[in-house]
């Protein structure tokens, strides 16, 4: 072989060389629930940590509302083909921890990627949530929430209501939302997402009331629910009252009346903070108040519970693959990536330093309201009834209780009778999962 020939051999060769190395990339898909302008910042992360190396590859993969994302993870840990990391919203807390070998532990993992794991760095409310009594965080609280107050000024303007001023407790809020209707400024004056998370679970944490025994089931899975106590049977007649009158209109089980809210259709909105994004996106001159607190409740308000949702990973993946994933979560935590991520989308900071880097750069006096969500979960030190709830077959709780709130919605039973069935189903379900 002469020269020429051997020398375009073994350049040829560098080159298939080369390209095999390029190619040889870890590649680990990230399930998720993120839709409108919070997929967009997934995919922006995902882009942003590819481009940081080139070693590993975020690949998200959105599989519809929490509830589907959490079903699709389980079918595939099942199928034997699940991803390396999943989104779950805070309800299947429970159900992740149950799994045993179904997960790694997120500060094993990061560990294992050779990643000192300090929990303190994290914002004390939220990395209770998702540890273990140990105090072992099980998994990496992507996008914690809170669910606070948003109403629409010029509407609030137009019904002669004080737009600088936001309704602090229920029966401000159920007022205001007669006198938008009844003045004509929008068809109806009160809608919201999560009737769940913000009527039940963040009502009884932030009126510091049970939700049910054993501290909501924090302290063992053996729970009794308590929610057909006098507090909540008025809240829930209250909106009932107001749905037949016109003045709350019912938009689904999750995030769907934020739609009603961004139409104009109506103006108050009680949804999480992350909702945010959507909102700015909007063009709509919006504020922003705390979550609304019960007048009757004695000493309210106390501190609300995390929302939103955190990542997971899964069992039984190569050294390779989390070593990947501890990079992509330590790139998560940087400072600059948690403030950008806190800012843009409404959600709370996870650690503490993008927390103050935040408040040190002037947002906050900039943005009014938009520290609201933060303050309302750490101002106070957690009680046995604001800990939150923690149970192994929360979703399914959460089915049993819209089925009732549907009912009462609809006229068909009133608040009493749909609160004691969610009692009452609500039990059995738990001691059937025991």
């Amino acid at each position: 072989m002469n020269r020429k020939i051997l020398g375009a051999a073994v350049a040829l060769g560098a080159l298939v060389a080369g390209a095999g190395q390029a190619v040889a990339v870890t590649e680990l898909q990230w399930w998720h629930a993120m839709s409108g302008a919070n997929n967009e910042v997934v995919d922006t992360l995902a882009k942003e940590f590819n481009e940081s190396q080139d070693a590993y590859k975020i690949t998200p993969v959105f599989k519809g509302t929490y509830p589907e994302t959490l079903n699709a993870g389980i079918a595939a840990f099942r199928a034997k083909q699940p991803p390396a990391i999943i989104q779950v919203f805070d309800v299947g807390t429970g159900v992740m921890m149950g799994a045993e070998g179904a997960v790694m532990p997120v500060a094993d993992v990061l560990e294992a990627g050779g990643y000192n794991f300090d929990k303190s760095n994290y914002l004390p409310g939220i990395v209770a949530y998702y540890s273990k009594p140990d105090g072992t965080m099980l998994s990496f609280p992507y996008n914690s929430s809170s669910p606070i107050l948003y109403y629409n000024k010029d509407i609030f303007e137009k019904a002669g209501l004080d737009v600088d001023s936001p309704p602090e407790t229920w029966q401000d809020v159920f007022a205001a939302a007669r006198t938008i209707k009844e003045s004509g400024a929008a068809e109806c004056g009160y809608t919201s997402t999560w009737l769940t998370w913000i009527h039940l679970e963040n009502f009884a944490a932030w009126n510091n009331v049970a939700y049910g025994t054993n501290e909501n089931g924090l302290a063992g899975t053996d729970v009794e629910l308590k929610l057909n106590e006098p507090l909540y049977v008025q809240h829930f007649q209250d909106i009932a009252d107001l749905a037949k009158d016109g003045v709350f209109r019912y938009g689904g089980r999750t995030s769907e009346a934020k739609q009603l809210f961004l139409s104009g259709e109506c103006g108050i909105l009680t949804e999480s903070s992350g909702g945010l994004g959507d909102i700015v996106k909007s063009g709509m001159n919006y504020g922003i108040g705390q979550l609304p607190y019960d007048a009757n409740a004695e000493g309210a308000p106390q501190n609300t519970i995390p929302g939103g949702a955190s990542l997971w990973v899964f069992g039984g993946k190569s050294d390779e693959e989390y070593k990947g994933i501890a990079e992509f979560f330590n790139f998560l935590s940087q400072t600059e990536i948690q403030s950008r991520l806190h800012q843009v989308s409404g959600y709370l900071p996870v650690t503490m330093d993008a927390y103050k880097a935040t408040k040190d750069s002037g947002f906050y006096e900039e943005n009014p309201g938009r520290e609201t969500p933060i303050l309302q979960m750490m101002g106070k030190e957690p009680t046995e009834n604001s800990k939150g709830v923690r149970l192994p077959n929360l979703p399914q709780l959460r089915d049993i209780e819209n089925e009732q709130f549907e009912l009462m919605l609809s006229g068909q039973q009133d608040a009493q009778a749909a609160l004691d069935k969610i009692v009452e189903l609500g039990n059995e379900a738990i001691a059937e999962a025991q």
